[in-house]
């Protein structure tokens, strides 16, 4: 008798969140290989949908609460809520930038301090450990608004408080650290994050990021030498050094100041995910474990869920193949991604939109295949 087949994938972005996806999959297995059991495991790398996945893997639940959206303005976004006083939250829910129209993205005007909001939501809640994703933002605000959001100030020269946008990076002459929450010091605050990229330079968050959200080549001259100046007084204030540590530029620099100001630790994401939703638990005797997202490229060799996925598998001693909406990657680049294959499933050649509305269908339709496929090659 084969051992059970693990389907871990992540969101199809713009079609199916991950534990939609990994269900549709799961259902096409069995339909093909009937009595095979099939082990769910909805993953993510930190990022979108991270969210969703942690609560269906865990079988917590959604929290909604009226937050800050990017520009200040009320937004009903959610947290998760775990088992063992775990809280969940990702940044994208708050202040992502897709909560903003692209006439309206802007990082020298938009916050963090929905996603603060967010924390002191969780803290309320009673969380003793809280995961933050971080991805999608629409910010470069250091992550000054989401501590503000929890009791930090930030002030000028002249001791006025400052908002806490990214136009206010340069204006920060000191920060006072005496009002925040006292409940953050008996917090564990975990951020998973993949990304390597420095607080500053070439490399760093403006500089990379902030076009994607909305800043010409000026704004983003502006907002990493605002992002330098800052760096120093958070440094000031608290003793920890962020300007040169890889990192600490994800989502706008938001890393930096939950490593510095709210003591934060940061891990890999994919694979502090990929725990947390119980992956090296399911792998246990399993025969098969198939994996996938929207796009297979070279960015998803490095650090994404499927590579993720594909290392545990490797680890664990269980194949691995992929499914994708596009696969772009060439056979040699999808065996050193850990994948004995990948298959794309879209069935016919669609518009977009069309094949989008498509992708339930097609990945249960891909699952059979696969079940079929294993279920000869097994022979069971």
């Amino acid at each position: 008798m084969t051992g059970p087949v693990v389907v871990a994938l992540a969101a199809f972005k713009g079609a199916l969140s991950a534990a939609d996806a990994s269900r549709a999959v799961a259902a096409g297995v069995r339909l093909a290989a009937t009595g095979v059991q099939t082990r769910v495991v909805p993953v993510a790398d930190g990022g979108e949908g991270t969210l969703d996945a942690l609560v269906a893997a865990a079988r917590g639940r959604r929290r909604g609460s009226v937050v800050a959206d990017p520009l200040g303005r009320p937004l009903e976004a959610a947290i998760g809520e775990l088992p063992g006083h775990v809280a969940v939250v990702e940044l994208a829910q708050a202040s992502g930038y897709e909560r903003l129209p692209p006439a309206e993205r802007d990082p020298e005007m938009t916050s963090t301090l929905g996603t603060g909001e967010q924390i002191l939501a969780a803290l309320d809640l009673g969380a003793t450990r809280i995961i933050v994703g971080l991805g999608g933002s629409a910010t470069n605000d250091g992550g000054m608004g989401l501590a503000r959001a929890l009791g930090a100030r930030f002030l000028d020269a002249s001791g006025a408080e400052l908002a806490g946008r990214g136009a206010d990076l340069a204006r920060v002459a000191s920060v006072d650290l005496t009002g925040l929450d006292r409940r953050v010091a008996g917090t564990e605050i975990v951020v998973a994050c993949d990304v390597t990229n420095p607080l500053t330079g070439a490399e760093g968050a403006a500089a990379v990021f902030g076009p994607q959200k909305g800043a010409d080549p000026g704004m983003v001259r502006r907002l990493d030498d605002g992002l330098r100046s800052y760096a120093a007084a958070v440094t000031r204030a608290t003793g920890v050094e962020v300007l040169d540590v890889p990192g600490l530029g994800a989502a706008g620099g938001a890393a930096a100041g939950l490593v510095a100001l709210l003591g934060a630790r940061i891990e890999p994401g994919a694979r502090m995910v990929l725990e947390a939703a119980g992956l090296p638990a399911a792998l246990d005797g399993a025969a098969l474990c198939i994996t996938g997202e929207g796009r297979l490229d070279e960015q998803s060799m490095r650090g994404k869920a499927p590579a993720a996925v594909a290392a545990a598998c490797g680890e664990a001693g269980v194949p691995c193949v992929a499914v994708c909406g596009q696969l772009a990657l060439l056979p040699g680049m999808v065996r050193r991604m850990g994948l004995a294959a990948a298959f794309p499933v879209n069935r016919a050649l669609l518009p977009e939109p069309d094949a989008l509305a498509e992708t339930e269908t097609n990945l249960a339709a891909m699952g059979a295949a696969i079940g079929g496929m294993w279920r000869a090659v097994a022979g069971f």
